[in-house]
């Protein structure tokens, strides 16, 4: 009982500090390391603290994902759509497969085999899975009545550094510190 009451103190805290710098994901160590455990099925007190290690870490990254939209037509309707749907379902199918899990005592998919609803069950309850997932689908497969895909993905802004030999301030920009480029050549 004290150590719910601990979690639940430190989730607390994880939320007032997430509403002070604006992020908006929230806190969601504390889920993602008893997904992890329900998953392994290992309980060792170290695995928790180097997978919060590795989440934490890692939950820095996120922000470079999103970075990558101002190359991006905001103020085309393919994009504007695939980038709400993609939210709103990242919010929703894990909210459903999370409150489904509490109710029911197990994930929406229930089949005979655990190893296999676990596979399913625990990535859907991941809202950048599944916001990750609805996005690249979606990306991918829809077109414009003008074929502007491409512009509209940001594609023209990456042209100049698809190739290193396109752009004269690669080898600047690439450069290594300490002269090491002459053992750790560019390609």
């Amino acid at each position: 009982m004290m150590m719910t009451s601990f979690i639940a103190l430190v989730e607390g805290i994880g939320v007032l500090l997430d509403s002070f710098f604006g992020t908006a994901s929230g806190t969601s160590v504390l889920a993602e390391n008893i997904g992890l455990l329900a998953l392994t099925r290992v309980g060792s007190r170290r695995v928790v603290q180097i997978s919060a290690g590795f989440m934490i870490f890692f939950s820095v990254l996120g922000a470079v994902g999103l970075s990558y939209l101002q190359f991006c037509n905001l103020n085309s309707f393919r994009t504007l759509f695939i980038l709400g749907f993609s939210f709103f379902m990242g919010l929703s199918v894990p909210q459903y497969f999370n409150e489904f899990t509490a109710v029911a005592g197990h994930g929406p998919v229930h089949t005979g085999a655990r190893w296999f609803n676990d596979m399913i069950n625990v990535p859907f309850s991941s809202k950048p899975f599944v916001g990750g997932l609805v996005a690249y689908v979606l990306d991918n497969t829809i077109m414009t009545k003008d074929g502007a895909v491409r512009k509209d993905r940001g594609y023209h802004w990456w042209d100049k550094s698809r190739s290193f030999k396109k752009d004269a301030r690669s080898e600047e920009f690439y450069s290594l510190p300490f002269n090491l480029n002459k053992f750790f050549p560019s390609v």
